[in-house]
């Protein structure tokens, strides 16, 4: 495991995602700057942040549920990214780049609960004593 959130691939990727967000929302019609292009930018910010804080608390399980949180987030923006796509708003060609790097982000922040989750049973797994 990581010693810090910023040494996290699935982090750094989130970075990454989050500035996409915000070059392709910049491309969006001006009556969405309050509505669509807000919400992805929310969303965006939500993963790597969540991460963030998660990693600070003091347990695997309170990670765990930032990481589940960050996971919702990238679920919704997702979503938001779909909707973009299909009301021809932004670059075409960004917003498909954003799609791909949100579906490894999601398959990475898996793994990691389910790391996580696997360390917080092997903490409470009390094992046979040996007679």
């Amino acid at each position: 495991m990581a010693k810090t959130f910023r040494e996290l691939d699935v982090w750094n990727k989130a970075i990454d995602l989050t500035a996409l967000i915000y070059e392709s929302a910049a491309g969006f019609p001006k009556q969405e700057i309050y509505g669509l292009s807000s919400q992805m930018r929310r969303a965006a910010v939500s993963i790597p942040s969540n991460i963030a804080e998660g990693s600070a608390r003091g347990t695997r399980r309170d990670f765990r549920q930032f990481v589940k949180q960050a996971e919702g987030s990238n679920c919704e923006l997702q979503t938001q990214l779909l909707i973009a796509k299909r009301l021809g708003f932004g670059d075409a060609a960004k917003l498909t780049t954003a799609e791909a790097l949100s579906l490894e982000i999601g398959k990475m922040l898996g793994g990691l609960s389910a790391y996580l989750a696997r360390e917080i049973e092997a903490k409470h797994t009390i094992l046979p004593h040996a007679d």
